[in-house]
């Protein structure tokens, strides 16, 4: 009998829901210290094991479909069986974002719900590799995965945590490839400027922005968080200002280190529009800001509505076109990449060390050889990954369904994987039913 047909048997002829009811129980409720609860955790157990057994004394393969009815709605299963069909494989690696993907501010109180974290510990036990990629730092995300997930999984050797989108990775029980610094490859201009921008990040901010944000304590990469609740008007205001000093900083440490190359054209304003302004003399710093600025609203739209906004209110600083920006200005640019996360957080980072480069590196130290993951993300810097499963045919993407609009148009026009904020457990009981599925051929 075709699986099709036997999907169909399952959920007509058996009482899954009740089934997966008291999976979810026995699960997420273990017993406490109470006579009470342990009986009735007891009991789900029991019934738990009867509702399986007339599946399995039913059905061919019938621990499979047992297991599959556990864990996975009709909805959920069907979908896992159209993927399989679609791919004729299993996931052999999960790549998962943190921030609004496992965990949501406006869906789980920021945390990562229990449901997730136990699907995650099932696919885990199942051996399926584990990759958090994150842009946040190595110790907080360390930290709370060891909180949710458990000191002995974390170090298991089958997890991996690609920090600051890409600049580390750390996967533990590896001898000396535990923690790979991929941003010491970096060759000396690229690192110079990263030093630079970061000493002068806040001493040199506008007052608003020297009090209103911190630096996010990275090994490498240069973020502004707001002091203010994430999300709010306040936040957005001085993260819009903050992105706008991060990239006229960026452009002036940039023609600093790259002024032996600039010649007396470059150093012309005449292209500038404050020059029609009798501004004839203008220093390093501002031709720097404003070739910066240039570069950085052409790659992105959201950047160049900030920093328009910016000129509109009349900061004074002059205007430029992208491709009046001298070369060596413009190749050092094209290595530095600007991120502008509204309300949220503002940061440099390098163009050649995303997250594609973090997961490549950990998919080697986990030693998973012709990968194909599940990726779930929501930013730009999630995108790339997808991109990069897409662009081999390995891997399937999934999003939340308030994720950019670049990712969920990737999404939908892939695997039309979205699910409700704060609910990426469906996904992860998708994968788990898919790669139940596949162990029946």
């Amino acid at each position: 009998m075709e699986r099709h047909d036997l999907l169909y048997r399952l959920y007509d002829e058996f009482d899954a829901e009740t089934l997966r009811e008291h999976q979810s129980f026995v699960d997420l409720f273990p017993p406490v210290d109470s006579r009470v609860a342990l009986e009735h955790w007891e009991d789900a157990g029991e019934e738990l094991d009867r509702l399986k057994r007339e599946i399995r004394e039913s059905l061919p393969a019938g621990a499979t479909y047992a297991e599959i009815a556990a864990y996975a709605d009709r909805e959920t299963a069907f979908t896992a069986l159209d993927l399989h069909a679609r791919y004729g494989r299993a996931v052999n690696a999960l790549v998962l974002d943190v921030d609004e993907t496992l965990r949501s501010a406006g869906g789980t109180d920021n945390e990562i719900p229990r449901e997730t974290l136990h699907m995650l510990t099932e696919l885990h036990d199942a051996g399926v590799p584990i990759v958090i990629c994150t842009g946040q730092t190595l110790e907080n995300v360390k930290g709370f995965m060891i909180q949710g997930l458990g000191n002995e999984l974390v170090h298991s050797g089958r997890f991996s945590i690609v920090y600051e989108s890409g600049n580390g990775v750390f996967t533990p029980g590896h001898g000396s490839r535990t923690k790979r610094l991929l941003y010491e490859d970096l060759d000396g201009p690229v690192r110079e400027v990263f030093d630079a921008v970061r000493s002068r990040a806040l001493p040199d901010a506008p007052e608003n922005v020297r009090r209103g944000c911190h630096l996010q304590g990275n090994e490498f990469n240069v973020t502004l968080k707001p002091n203010f609740e994430t999300g709010g008007a306040d936040a957005e205001a001085v993260i819009d200002d903050g992105l706008v000093h991060l990239i006229d900083l960026l452009g002036e440490v940039v023609v600093e280190r790259v002024a032996d190359d600039l010649d007396a054209d470059d150093m012309d304003a005449s292209d500038l529009d404050a020059a029609e302004l009798g501004a004839t003399d203008l220093d390093p710093a501002d031709r720097g800001a404003a070739w910066a600025r240039a570069h950085y609203a052409a790659s992105d739209p959201e950047i160049r509505e900030v920093i328009e906004a910016a000129e509109v209110d009349g900061d004074g600083r002059p205007s430029v076109a992208a491709e009046d920006v001298p070369e060596p200005v413009a190749s050092l640019f094209d290595r530095i990449a600007v991120g502008y996360y509204r309300a949220d957080a503002a940061e440099i980072t390098s163009l050649e060390l995303d997250k594609v480069a973090g997961v490549e590196a950990a998919l080697e130290v986990l030693d998973v050889r012709d990968p194909f993951p599940l990726v779930m993300g929501d930013s730009k810097s999630d995108l790339r990954v997808m991109e990069w499963a897409a662009e081999r045919d390995a891997g399937i993407a999934a999003a939340p369904e308030h994720a950019s609009a670049d990712v969920l148009s990737h999404v939908l026009d892939r695997d039309e994987l979205v699910f409700v904020r704060g609910q990426s457990a469906t996904m992860l009981r998708t994968v788990y039913v898919l790669n139940l599925l596949d162990r029946l051929e």
